[in-house]
This record gives C-alpha cells, sequence and structure tokens, in this order.
C-alpha cells in the first residue's frame, strides 16, 4: 500500500527570470535570450524536485506566463498575444488583498491556441530521469474569453465552444505524446463559480455546472485508461500569497466537481479550517466507477502560500485521518495549489520568490516523507486489523 503524491504544477521563479521577462516585454532582450534563462530555470526546478525524493516531477511552469495565459500570449503582460484576442477581457478573479489578473477578451473566430503546454514539456523532459507530469488549462477556464452577454461579430458562442474543445483535446493528447506520465486540468474557477462578487460579473451567473459540463465534453474524449491519468485541480486561488474564493464551503463545489469523468482530483486542504469535514465531503462524493475509472483524492497537505515548513509528521497525521473517510486505494497526497501559477509573484510573505522557491523544495520533501510515513502506517493498521 503506497500512497501516490504529486505536485500541482508551478513553482515561483527566480527574481533573475522575472527580471528577464520585463526585459523581454520592454523589448531590452531578444526571445532567445529570455528562452536561455527559462531554459536554466526548468533544469534547476527538475533537478531540485528530483532531488525532494518526488516520484513524479514537473519544470516548475517556468516557461509559462500563467497556468490560465500559456496558450493566449508569450508573458503575462501580454507580449505576443495569439490571433483573434485583445488585452482588455473581463477579470479572472479579484483576490483578497486587492489585486485582480485579466484575461484577454476573444474578438473573432477561430479560436487556436498559440501555444500547448507540450511544447514546453517537449523542452524540459529532456532535464528529468524521473516522469513527469503536465498540467494544462480547463476549457471552462479559457471560456471566459468569450464576452459574457455580447455575441462576437461572424463567430457564435457555440463555435467558439466547439472549437474551444478540440483545441483542449489537443492539449492533453499533445502533453501525453510528449511525454507526460500524467496531465492535470487547472479548475481553480470551480470555487469561485460558487461566489458572488459584485466586482467580478461573471461569479454571478451560476455558472458551476455549465463549467461541469464543458470540462466532461472533453474528458470524455479519452477511453478509461487514458482518464486514469487525467486530473482536475481545484484550489481558492494562489496568487502573491493570496486567495480569492477560500471561503466558499466545500459542500457548495465537490457535489458538482466529482460528476467531472477524471481519475484524479488534487485538492486544496491543506489551508482549510476543518479538513475532517472536507475530507468526509471528498469521500462521500468521490465515486469508485466515474463512466470506468476509479476517481483518486489527492489531499493538499502543504500550503504554499505559508512559509513555514510542514513536518513530515504533519503530512502523515493529514493522511491518516483522511484515511478515515476516503479508502486508502483511492487516497494521495498533493501541493494545495501551484507554488506560483502566474509568472509574476514577488511573494510578499515569503520575502521574495528566491526564498519562496528554497522553501518550496523544503515542503516537497516533507510531502514526500509523510506520504511514505502515511503508507507505512496505514499499511501496518490494515495488516493488524487483518490479523485480528
Amino acid at each position: 500500500m503506497t500512497i501516490p503524491t504529486e505536485n500541482v504544477g508551478s513553482l515561483p521563479r527566480p527574481m533573475s527570470l522575472q527580471n528577464a521577462i520585463a526585459e523581454y516585454d520592454a523589448g531590452n532582450i531578444t526571445q532567445d535570450e529570455l528562452r536561455t534563462i527559462q531554459d536554466e530555470a526548468c533544469r534547476d526546478s527538475i533537478t531540485r524536485m528530483e532531488a525532494t525524493g518526488a516520484p513524479i516531477v514537473s519544470d516548475g511552469e517556468q516557461r509559462a506566463s500563467s497556468f490560465a495565459t500559456y496558450p493566449l500570449a508569450d508573458t503575462l503582460a501580454g507580449t505576443g498575444l495569439a490571433d483573434n484576442l485583445a488585452g482588455d477581457g473581463q477579470y479572472f478573479a479579484i483576490f483578497t488583498d486587492g489585486h485582480h489578473r485579466q484575461l484577454p477578451r476573444l474578438t473573432g473566430g477561430p479560436f487556436r491556441y498559440k501555444t500547448y503546454a507540450a511544447d514546453y514539456l517537449k523542452d524540459s523532459i529532456k532535464y528529468a530521469t524521473k516522469p513527469m507530469k503536465q498540467a494544462v488549462i480547463a476549457p471552462s477556464m479559457l471560456s471566459l474569453l468569450y464576452p459574457l452577454d455580447d455575441e462576437v461579430e461572424g463567430y457564435t458562442r457555440d463555435q467558439f465552444l466547439h472549437d474551444l474543445c478540440d483545441e483542449a483535446e489537443k492539449d492533453i493528447r499533445l502533453a501525453f505524446e510528449a511525454g507526460a506520465k500524467r496531465v492535470s486540468i487547472d479548475f481553480t474557477e470551480g470555487r469561485l463559480a460558487c461566489k458572488n462578487d459584485p466586482n467580478n460579473p461573471w461569479t454571478g451567473r451560476n455558472m458551476l455546472e455549465s463549467f461541469i459540463e464543458l470540462n466532461n465534453r472533453v474528458i470524455d474524449r479519452f477511453t478509461p485508461e487514458e482518464r486514469t491519468n487525467i486530473g482536475i485541480h481545484t484550489c481558492p486561488g494562489g496568487d502573491c500569497d493570496s486567495t480569492h474564493s477560500d471561503e466558499v464551503d466545500y459542500a457548495e463545489l465537490l457535489p458538482h466537481m466529482f460528476k467531472m469523468n477524471a481519475g484524479y482530483f488534487l485538492i486544496q486542504l491543506a489551508s482549510e479550517k476543518d479538513k475532517e469535514y472536507v475530507y468526509e465531503l471528498c469521500g462521500k462524493h468521490s465515486r469508485e466507477d466515474a463512466n470506468g475509472v476509479a476517481q483518486v483524492c489527492f489531499i493538499g497537505v502543504i500550503d504554499p502560500l505559508n512559509p513555514v515548513v510542514e513536518t513530515p509528521e504533519q503530512v502523515c497525521n493529514d493522511l491518516v485521518t483522511a484515511a478515515k473517510y476516503i479508502p486508502v486505494e483511492r487516497l494521495g497526497s498533493t501541493d494545495d495549489c501551484g507554488f506560483s501559477p502566474f509568472s509574476i509573484d514577488v511573494k510578499p510573505k515569503h520575502g521574495s520568490p528566491d526564498v519562496a522557491r528554497d522553501i518550496a523544495f523544503k515542503k516537497i520533501e516533507s510531502r514526500v516523507k509523510g506520504t511514505a510515513m502515511a503508507s507505512e502506517q496505514l499499511r501496518g493498521t490494515a495488516a493488524a486489523s487483518t490479523a485480528g
């Protein structure tokens, strides 16, 4: 009985990389010069993550503008924006510290990704000696590119959603073809969809069910064997050490989220006030048979927004408690969120992105060690129960 463990995706970008992105946006360095610095950050990310003992690693999304905008633009500032997009789209989220993140706006069709996650993975996998995972963005997030109420001239919403699903499927398939062992779909908009923020119009429109349906339009194109390695990540946001929806009761999200026919779920939990309540919800609503695949709950045991490093014992205790509600064969561990989902993030609670980066690897090592401890403890408990 070995409990699987997996990171969500991103790591803090070194300050040198964030400075280089700014220089690229200003036109002071070439894209090739920026790529050289990104390559080094990816190599360092993989090497240091492998050193933690993690059984599966990622490149920390060091080349991506953000978890949401990597298909759309070269940088978070919008340099290299894809065709048929303008920079003045709606807010994705407004965070508790007051800052916001904005999406582009669709101006015409057809909709096509400019960059696929596999384009980054192909350049990173050469640095890895362990299996790699790749995070991709949910079609539900990118559906917010289309204006909420207006029609894009010559390009209906239905046409856009058809193209979007094709592109999202392609993004996943290309990641597997490039060598990813696992592909997780970022669905941070799920919890936010349960919140009615008067400053953010899309959140008050009860869009969760339509998000679930749209994502399943893509997920259901894959076989059960493929979906075993396709995951969903949910969290209340994690940018600049701030969140956007952690006050939303998970009971509003989880019964709907587990309707997606994915094989595993990466669920923010380490920073929850009442973890056991959410463990129980996961056990109740995750499915042993989701259209041919058993749903594994990877519970968050690491808080990327808090600079205090969790101990392996804390990680172990969380998993042992979760096993009271979630079958052990469908239990895993993860981090609450990516450590820096947006490429420009100074990690204010940590002091600097470089400090946050060092802390991230310590936290990952604790997750790996604590998960091994829980596996051993639960194996012993199961053996004792059998013997009794």
